[in-house]
């Protein structure tokens, strides 16, 4: 197969105020039926080859954010670009000849491969759904593939249950990759896995990034983990991204608030333990009915009448990234709980 796109002088992937809400309940929920608003508004794009991490609290967006960008969830508004096409309306039978492009590493490795077939089954079944190969072309293919990933060819006879954590992600990259695809999006891929692992998984996305351009989605809470992997970072706060930039810039000189009590829970090294932590206070609030204004407002500690009232745009900041806040960290020293 040739992974060679067309020409697209434009972004591989791009967002436009994509909007996800689900419908809940029915006679069992009181007050009838609700909506979860998981994602409201959301924008971004991504170069190809390039690495975009998106972080937040658990239930803040990402891993819903990561599957509309896929097309696994249908939009309920907002469009999303692949390759300069909007896919966000496709039909199932036109979107399909696009899915090899487009590929997915699941969080919960044995979860999302089937435990009563072996792994040379599992690995072949993209390349018998997208592609008319023979017997001799898919297996040469499935030692390639196990090459990729640092495993023996003999291990295509196995089952799931007879590897490790880490072996098994390793096979979901493997299928991941079956189809050379110029997008990955990885949701949380190393935190099923012991921290003695993740390190060796992660260097295994950047070394594959690199010998086979690869763009990555890549969905984390590590924050250490994505300084490690990813360039340019996103934090996502209950179904917004707050703020966008380079991943270096945004650990050292944080401009949401958020943000800065973010990477203040973040373990620090004894000698640095000084410094205050940023603690929040109240509880994230409900995605069946976020706050008005900003969505922080109820938790932040910089929050004024503005804030409650009028939801804060993502606009340009310092030059190099972009924020969503009225009253922004604007002094480099402001974010007294960056990671060091």
């Amino acid at each position: 197969m040739s992974s060679a796109a067309g020409v697209n002088p434009g972004p591989l992937l791009e967002a436009r105020n994509v909007v996800k809400h689900f419908r809940l309940g029915g006679s069992l929920t009181p007050g009838g039926r609700q909506t979860v608003h998981a994602l409201d508004g959301v924008s971004l794009a991504l170069a190809r080859g390039e690495t975009l991490a998106l972080v937040g609290e658990s239930g803040c967006g990402k891993s819903t954010l990561g599957r509309c960008l896929l097309r696994l969830y249908q939009l309920t508004s907002g469009e999303v670009r692949f390759e300069g096409t909007d896919i966000s309306h496709l039909s199932q039978r036109r979107l399909r000849p696009m899915r090899p492009r487009m590929q997915m590493v699941f969080q919960d490795p044995y979860a999302s491969l089937n435990p009563r077939r072996r792994v040379g089954d599992l690995l072949a079944e993209p390349l018998r759904v997208h592609t008319r190969w023979g017997g001799a072309k898919v297996r040469a293919r499935l030692q390639e593939l196990m090459e990729l990933v640092g495993l023996p060819a003999e291990h295509l006879q196995r089952y799931p249950h007879e590897f490790s954590g880490g072996q098994r992600q390793r096979i979901g990259i493997a299928r991941a990759l079956a189809l050379e695809p110029a997008l990955v999006v990885a949701d949380e891929p190393v935190s099923a896995l012991d921290v003695s692992v993740q390190a060796q998984i992660v260097n295994l996305l950047m070394d594959l990034q690199e010998r086979l351009r690869l763009a990555y989605v890549f969905i984390a809470h590590d924050l250490s983990v994505v300084r490690q992997i990813a360039p340019r970072t996103a934090v996502m706060y209950l179904g917004t991204i707050v703020e966008t930039g380079p991943t270096e810039q945004l650990f050292t000189r944080p401009a949401h608030p958020y943000t800065d009590a973010l990477l203040s829970a973040v373990p620090e090294a004894a000698e640095t333990r000084a410094r205050d932590r940023v603690v929040l206070r109240g509880e994230v609030p409900s995605p069946l009915a976020p706050p008005s204004g900003c969505r922080f407002h109820t938790r932040c500690p910089r929050a004024q009448e503005r804030c409650r009232v009028e939801v804060p745009m993502l606009h340009e900041f310092d030059g190099s990234r972009s924020v969503a806040c009225h009253f922004p960290l604007e002094d480099s020293g402001a974010g007294q709980h960056a990671a060091q």
